[in-house]
């Protein structure tokens, strides 16, 4: 079975998807596509099994609230 999906992010501006980008391209390096436009990451992932797609969709997502609990403590500073 193939499974394949985008997940699409939307930040404030282009500075924090830049930032967020750059923050997550070591844990998705081989893993998941991405590339922004604008202030929009989207995230292509692919899978062959249900469990790895799902444990690579779990920590993609946890580690973007990570970036956006950084991005907003640096902002209200």
């Amino acid at each position: 079975m193939k499974i394949e999906a985008e997940i699409k992010m939307e930040y404030e501006n282009s500075k924090d998807a830049d930032i967020s980008l750059k923050s997550l391209e070591a844990e998705n390096k081989g893993y998941v596509k991405s590339k922004k436009e604008n202030n929009i990451l989207t995230f292509s992932l692919k899978s062959d099994s249900l469990s790895t797609f799902l444990a690579t969709a779990d920590d993609l997502i946890f580690s973007e609230i990570l970036v956006e609990k950084v991005l907003e403590s640096v902002s209200s500073s």
